[in-house]
């Protein structure tokens, strides 16, 4: 895992670095051919923020905090509404606006790589920054009447009709995915500052997951919700699954909550069994499966491969029965045969049913970060080499 990270990060400083316009490539192709005019996405500038600067707490080498200092900077300068609040979408190569929605998504994960990077730097700009976007969101999101937030906005704040992250996403008021981020960037506020508001609401969102999010017969996660939490039903997302599973009950442990931390402790092992089901025989994880007509989308994209290491080893931490560890180790054996890229370096988008790599897809771009795998590689280090919060149980 070591090794593996560091090529990943060696790969992103080699690549990344827009030298032309500042800050980052929006894109990068599988050959490693940067796209010059590709447009910038904020969470892909917050994803490097946050990698590099969580790196740096693991190995404090000076290479990764200036990537960090670099991602700040830009996020600073060219990230922010300094008119309406809050952080925009996606930015021409220059820095210039292309689109200003106001995402929600976006903000949570800008929250976490200003988290973290305070965490690494003491910077209280940082830190100064991500409490006022904590505050912007429950201000302007969060649903005072259901619960919940809401998922996007225009620039000013007012009511948005398309508020859909991707074209493949349902256009609905609220989502599993934001709110999952939502989560995962409070709690990483919370390491570095243990509000008591704050704290409130991790606690809330844990109990929308209970209430809403994962469904209580199947544990697989519910993806899309009318504002009133009237559910849509879409697709099984593997990916998504396995994520939540370690990601949320990590939340609890953050904020010290036992109560939670058995609860979680408990849905964790459900959520993984039922992400199991998209375990292909190579060990590899489905991409989706359609809900309506039980479709199997036969795709194995690089991000589940890497939740998958974190979720089953969590599991296997939480229970101790092998068959975790060898499902969390035969994923990462097959990212070593199938996802890694061998002959360009860092990990290809993804394969098809038939190995096929689905090479007409970014290795940098909008949704293609260093955030996934490198967070695996990170997260397996210290769970294999440290004491866990459930030897104390």
């Amino acid at each position: 895992m070591e090794t593996e990270l560091q090529q990943i990060l060696q790969f992103w400083m080699n690549h990344a670095v827009d030298q032309q316009k500042g800050g980052f490539l929006g894109a990068l192709n599988h050959q490693n051919i940067p796209d010059l005019a590709a447009p910038k996405g904020i969470v892909l500038n917050a994803r490097i923020l946050w990698t590099f600067s969580a790196v740096y707490q693991w190995k404090p080498d000076t290479q990764y905090i200036m990537l960090a200092e670099r991602a700040f900077d830009y996020l600073m300068e060219y990230g922010l509404d300094k008119k309406f609040g809050g952080v925009f979408w996606k930015l021409l190569p220059d820095g210039n606006v292309l689109d200003d929605r106001k995402q929600i998504y976006a903000h949570a994960f800008v929250i976490y790589g200003l988290s973290e990077f305070y965490e690494a730097t003491k910077n209280k700009k940082a830190l100064d920054a991500a409490i006022s976007l904590f505050y912007l969101i429950e201000e302007k999101s969060y649903d005072v009447k259901y619960g919940g937030y809401f998922e996007a906005f225009t620039r000013n704040w007012s009511a948005i009709e398309d508020a859909r992250l991707s074209e493949k996403d349902r256009n609905e008021k609220k989502t599993m995915n934001t709110h999952l981020h939502i989560i995962e960037a409070y709690a990483n506020l919370y390491k570095v500052w243990p509000n008591r508001i704050l704290k409130f609401k991790i606690i809330h969102l844990l109990q929308l997951f209970k209430q809403y999010f994962i469904d209580a017969k199947s544990f697989h996660l519910n993806l899309f919700f009318t504002e009133n939490w009237q559910l849509k039903r879409d697709v099984i997302s593997y990916g998504h699954d396995i994520e939540a599973a370690w990601l949320l009950l990590d939340c609890a442990i953050i904020i010290g909550d036992i109560e939670w931390m058995h609860t979680l402790e408990q849905m964790a092992v459900s959520i993984v069994n039922a992400a199991a089901e998209g375990l292909d025989v190579d060990g590899g994880l489905w991409y989706e499966k359609r809900i309506a007509d039980d479709f199997l989308i036969r795709e194995k994209h690089w991000w589940p491969q890497a939740e998958a290491m974190i979720g089953f080893l969590n599991a296997w931490q939480i229970t101790q029965q092998n068959h975790f560890f060898e499902k969390s180790f035969n994923s990462w054996q097959f990212v070593k045969e199938h996802i890694i890229d061998k002959n360009y370096g860092e990990w290809v988008w993804g394969v098809d049913a038939n190995y096929r790599v689905m090479n007409s897809q970014d290795k940098i771009g909008f949704w293609k970060c260093p955030y996934h795998n490198a967070r695996a590689c990170m997260e397996i280090i210290q769970r294999l080499s440290m004491p866990t919060i459930f030897d104390s149980f």
